[in-house]
């Protein structure tokens, strides 16, 4: 190699340097104003069944803690119990959405979430270290819910989250990695949406964000121009989304949820592409983000809809069904 080479390759490695200096320096103020506080993210989607992607949103989740957040993790498995239950001849009925679970689906699903999907999630983390506990909502009567509806079977909805394990795990320096498993006052078994029980629980134990790792980029003004993404909204233009009842039945919750969560007084509720490399990062430590933010209405930044806008929003967000 010639010294002009030599002194090239050194000036490109000193640039690719300076770009990560410059990566972390504005990284640093919402380090400073995340650490010590608890994020909740409900995982999901093509993130959580793909291998690679999966690894890299441990690493991510892994990174957040040794900086100073406290990371609960929540989490489903629809397809994996629709496999399973399909291998053990059992229909896979839904409704409005929502699995129809018989006592039999329901055993399903606890050995899906509880015994497969939580472990494995578990065994992601462990592999950075001992810093992950495995739990479903039965544990320590974390989730309490009631029938959401007798059509649905074991179907349960939320009626109080207990923080007192989290919170025992957090001071412990453990990741809680919680299986949406519920128990009722009549001490059966419920399946609960993931993206529901994440926003009670960020609204619960007071979270400083609660992030939704989903497989579209968020929320669109028209989901036929992947440029018209919304990137921030707030309170009541959320609720204006679900009024004019608009979302698809895959972002409904999610939207329901942010709103739950940032009417409680979470400060930030987010849904993000997980299939996006390292997207919990760039949300949370970047100015720009890579999601949809949802926020309160007193909020110094207002949100991007005018109400002229926001009137015309249901037939735009059609094409989201």
């Amino acid at each position: 190699m010639t010294p002009q080479e030599e002194f090239a390759n050194a000036r490109a490695r000193q640039a690719q340097a300076l770009k990560q200096t410059e990566v972390l320096i504005e990284a640093l103020p919402w380090i400073k104003e995340a650490t010590g506080k608890t994020v909740v993210i409900k995982y999901g989607g093509a993130a959580m069944v793909d291998d690679d992607l999966r690894r890299d949103v441990m690493s991510d989740i892994v990174l957040l803690k040794i900086i100073g957040l406290n990371p609960i993790i929540v989490h489903g498995g629809g397809n994996d119990i629709t496999e399973l239950s399909q291998k053990l001849g059992l229909p896979a009925e839904f409704k409005n959405g929502l699995r129809v679970t018989t006592p039999e689906i329901m055993d399903v699903v606890k050995m899906v979430l509880i015994g497969k999907v939580n472990q494995e999630l578990v065994a992601g983390l462990n592999q950075h270290g001992h810093i992950a506990v495995g739990l479903s909502g039965a544990d320590g009567h974390i989730i309490k819910a009631k029938q959401a509806s007798a059509d649905l079977g074991l179907v349960g909805t939320v009626t109080e989250i207990d923080t007192t394990l989290l919170n025992d795990l957090i001071n412990a320096d453990y990741i809680p990695i919680i299986a949406t498993v519920a128990v009722g006052k009549d001490g059966l078994s419920y399946n609960i949406n993931a993206d529901e029980a994440a926003g009670e629980i960020a609204a619960a134990i007071g979270a400083h964000k609660v992030i939704f790792l989903t497989d579209v980029d968020g929320l669109y003004y028209d989901f036929s121009d992947k440029n018209s993404l919304i990137s921030r909204l707030n309170l009541d233009e959320a609720k204006k989304l679900l009024a004019d009842n608009s979302l698809s039945k895959g972002m409904l919750p999610k939207v329901q949820s942010c709103v739950k969560a940032v009417a409680a007084g979470v400060p930030r509720a987010h849904i993000l592409n997980g299939t996006i490399p390292h997207a919990l990062l760039l949300e949370i430590f970047t100015n720009e983000g890579v999601g949809t933010m949802i926020m309160p209405n007193d909020d110094s930044q207002p949100g991007e809809f005018v109400s002229a806008r926001i009137d015309n929003l249901a037939s735009k967000l059609h094409g989201q069904k």
